[in-house]
């Protein structure tokens, strides 16, 4: 009798041995999977509707969308950090992020400086004033004030086409911008016509659009000069989105399927670059 129950409880630690030994290699496999993952830092300053945002707490756009799906295709993880626009470049330039998403124009002097993906969208810029400003296109802007966002390249294009820079303020950010032209703190604002468009759009202005589309640009994701491996990645991921229709999905989800930005196949960075020097 004492036998058989001494049989039995070698044989029920037996096996709570072995399904503590089951449980631990599979937390092993768990915890050892994700270290080798790729996280790649992303930098992003989410207030420019609709690339980047922040909506209840989280990130969303066409950019942050954009990035997450060519992380998903080249098997890597986005971990995101925001900051002021124009501490985007430095904070990559310095190493504190791998890459930055923000609707970044390709420029010659980005160039110097950072790496660029292929273009994944084509811009410009518009004017947007009030309906009795009196300007109905750039050449009337000479002698108004005109609100910027601070570090974009509505600044190089004033400054390169005659604006005088006392004529020209600038702001944090672009929604303190349209802030100031709706409560007469600047005559105008020069900046990216989707932007423009998406402003006008959701918020209860009447501001409005005049004037040509100026200065054709093309966004990139920037990256860090020393991460020449991640512009092979991030060019391959985009190349899978075009092909696979996610690219197509974004400017549905994100532009209500507004296409003039669209870009067919391949765009290097240094075939549709500006300059601004």
């Amino acid at each position: 009798m004492k036998k058989s129950l001494l049989m039995l409880l070698l044989i029920i630690g037996s096996a709570i041995m072995l399904a503590a030994c089951g449980s631990d290699n599979a937390e092993k496999e768990e915890v050892s999977a994700d270290p080798e993952k790729l996280v790649v830092q992303v930098g992003t300053s989410p207030t420019y509707p609709p690339f980047d945002s922040e909506e209840n707490g989280e990130l969303t756009g066409f950019d942050i969308e954009l990035i997450k799906k060519i992380g998903e295709v080249e098997g890597f993880d986005v971990e995101f950090s925001t900051m002021q626009f124009d501490g985007l470049i430095p904070a990559l330039k310095a190493g504190q992020v791998d890459v930055v998403v923000g609707a970044l124009s390709i420029t010659d002097k980005r160039l110097e400086s950072v790496s660029f993906s292929n273009a994944y969208y084509k811009s410009g810029l518009s004017i947007l004033t009030k309906p009795d400003s009196g300007i109905k296109g750039f050449d009337d802007l000479d002698g108004k004030l005109i609100g910027i966002q601070k570090g974009t390249s509505s600044y190089n294009y004033m400054i390169g086409n005659g604006i005088e820079d006392q004529n020209i303020k600038q702001y944090a950010d672009i929604a303190t911008a349209y802030s100031a032209l709706d409560n007469g703190g600047v005559d105008a604002i020069l900046y990216d016509n989707p932007s423009n468009i998406n402003y006008i759009q959701t918020q209860d202005t009447d501001s409005e659009i005049v004037g040509d589309i100026l200065a054709g640009e093309y966004y990139g994701i920037a990256i860090n000069k020393d991460k020449e491996d991640l512009v092979t990645k991030i060019n391959d991921g985009l190349a899978k989105l075009q092909e696979n229709g996610e690219y197509d999905k974004l400017f549905v989800d994100y532009l209500n399927g507004e296409k003039n930005g669209f870009v067919e196949g391949v765009a290097k960075p240094e075939d549709v670059l500006i300059k601004v020097d």
